[in-house]
């Protein structure tokens, strides 16, 4: 550094911060070593305030945007922690930091984890949530005295995680005590929004001197597993009956099947369609009302052509299949010996392991082949 350099550099006459930055809350003033000299220009810009630090301690802080020249009038508390009862003509040495007061705008916050609520209608459920928001600074003096301190360049990603926990806590408290059932939650958004942005904002202020001007709940979701029993309910209610829910599933399967040949299409009349056919009568007797447990078998279908048969799960009435169809259900283990089975010209029904036509299909395995002898 050269003589004139340095000279210059022993006294600063001009304080001001050219901010480019989007995320950058505070801004120490460079002063290192160099003294202010007396009677510099402070410029404040909108959208900014300046703070003097004078042996630790805050002293002055200029909140409006203007030209200041700094002297003992326009610097009352720093004159009197310096002993200037009189005015002061020598240089002086202050931190001077910049404080941001526009918007950041771009914040994110989700809930890590799932929030478990009692739902009216579900019983105990998890639910995710995530938004955005927006924060700026109010009070110069708490951020710099609780947050900032001495950080030459504080930013928003330093605090960033108490931010979002701070919103993640108020939005549980929030949601589990408004009582409000998940099928709901999506038309109370935006009021959910507003009471969050208000309790979050009253929050910050207190404690950092942050605000909270803009604050949004953009999607409230349950987990995959319930979304898509609500989908299969919701199915239910649309067709209005069971039974044409259940004939539609099964032809969904049977179309899926028969467009994907190497995926055991050939079990979709048999094996697939019994298991395909016995969660669905599970699911009538479970939604039945007053319903208790497994029910009689039904009588007997009127006698038919052909080689049809009928099985019966969990008291209801599966088929007809023909007789291919019934022997690989019985291969992958979805008829047993003690299925209750029927087909024309039988008197009723009879267990699968007693139908002398399907008897030989439950019979031990054969034994295995004799090794060829050695020569």
């Amino acid at each position: 550094m050269g003589l004139m350099d340095k000279l210059r550099g022993e006294l600063v006459d001009i304080i001001e911060w050219l901010d480019d930055t989007t995320h950058t809350l505070v801004w120490r003033f460079p002063r290192y070593q160099n003294e202010i000299k007396n009677g510099a220009q402070l410029i404040v810009r909108e959208g900014q305030m300046a703070a003097f630090v004078s042996g630790g301690k805050l002293a002055d802080v200029f909140t409006e945007p203007d030209t200041y020249t700094l002297e003992t009038k326009s610097l009352p508390i720093l004159s009197t922690l310096q002993g200037w009862k009189h005015g002061f003509n020598s240089p002086f040495r202050s931190e001077v930091y910049f404080v941001r007061t526009t918007q950041v705008t771009d914040l994110k916050w989700g809930t890590p984890n799932p929030i478990m609520l009692r739902d009216p209608d579900f019983g105990p459920v998890r639910i995710k949530a995530f938004g955005s928001y927006a924060v700026r600074v109010v009070d110069a003096k708490k951020l710099i005295q609780t947050a900032a301190g001495t950080d030459g360049q504080f930013e928003t990603d330093e605090i960033e995680d108490m931010l979002r926990s701070i919103v993640v806590t108020a939005f549980t408290e929030l949601v589990t005590s408004a009582r409000i059932p998940v099928l709901d939650l999506a038309t109370k958004q935006e009021a959910l929004s507003k009471d969050l942005e208000k309790a979050v904002s009253a929050k910050l202020v207190a404690e950092y001197g942050l605000d909270v001007p803009k604050l949004l709940i953009v999607n409230v979701s349950l987990p995959a597993e319930v979304e898509k029993a609500l989908d299969t309910r919701s199915s239910i209610g649309i067709t209005g009956d069971l039974g044409k829910f259940q004939q539609y599933q099964m032809g969904a399967a049977v179309l899926a099947s028969a467009q994907n040949p190497g995926g055991g299409g050939g079990l979709v009349t048999g094996a697939g369609m019994a298991m395909g056919m016995a969660m669905a009568g599970q699911m009538a007797q479970a939604m039945a009302p007053g319903a208790v447990g497994a029910q009689p078998p039904p009588p007997p279908p009127p006698p038919g052509a052909g080689a049809a048969w009928h099985v019966t799960v969990n008291g209801q009435t599966q088929g007809p299949f023909d007789l291919a169809g019934l022997t690989n259900a019985i291969r992958a283990g979805q008829v047993t010996a003690a299925t209750l089975v029927w087909s024309a010209g039988m008197a009723g029904w009879s267990p699968a392991g007693q139908v002398a036509q399907l008897a030989s299909y439950f019979g031990p395995p054969p034994p295995p082949p004799v090794p060829a002898a050695k020569g």
